[in-house]
């Protein structure tokens, strides 16, 4: 038998202002977009704001539906749109806010599985890190350097 260790680095911010001005901006962008959410049945809000290497914000909050499963996260409406309306273009960072709608809730809310599995491939695809910054609605704002830190051991397109 043999062993794996993975070891994970998540760096950990009191609050908002800790973070560079650029990012700052980007969660205030994230902030905005929870704000538009649509969530009538969860009553839970999720804003996103990705960074482009060209300079493009793009935003992107949940967006549910009746029929539950098809309904569709902040993370993937934000990275879709950034694929289908900025074709090659990096994505350099995502800011990630979430909360009840009340706003009560300070914990970091990292992406679902289905969302870390969707930002694995763009992060593939471009071959180069995805920076993540996630908070609650306001609080402790954690960052993760990769999307590979949040998911090891990512199915890309090297088992296919």
């Amino acid at each position: 038998m043999k062993q794996i260790t993975i070891n994970t680095v998540i760096d950990v911010f009191d609050n908002v202002k800790e973070l560079d001005p650029q990012v700052q901006k980007l969660m205030d962008e994230a902030i905005v977009a929870r704000s538009n959410a649509y969530a009538p049945y969860s009553k839970f809000t999720v804003g996103c704001a990705l960074m482009l290497e060209n300079g493009e914000i793009i935003h992107g909050n949940n967006q549910e539906n009746a029929a539950y499963p098809s309904g569709l996260c902040a993370e993937r409406v934000a990275i879709f749109a950034a694929g289908a309306n900025y074709p090659g273009v990096a994505i350099v960072r995502m800011a990630i806010t979430a909360s009840p709608v009340d706003d009560s809730f300070e914990k970091p809310v990292p992406p679902c599985g289905a969302c870390r599995q969707s930002i694995a491939e763009y992060e593939s695809r471009q071959d180069q890190p995805i920076e993540i910054f996630f908070m609650g609605a306001s609080g402790t704002v954690a960052r993760s350097g990769s999307l590979a830190d949040l998911l090891p051991l990512i199915f890309d397109r090297n088992y296919l």
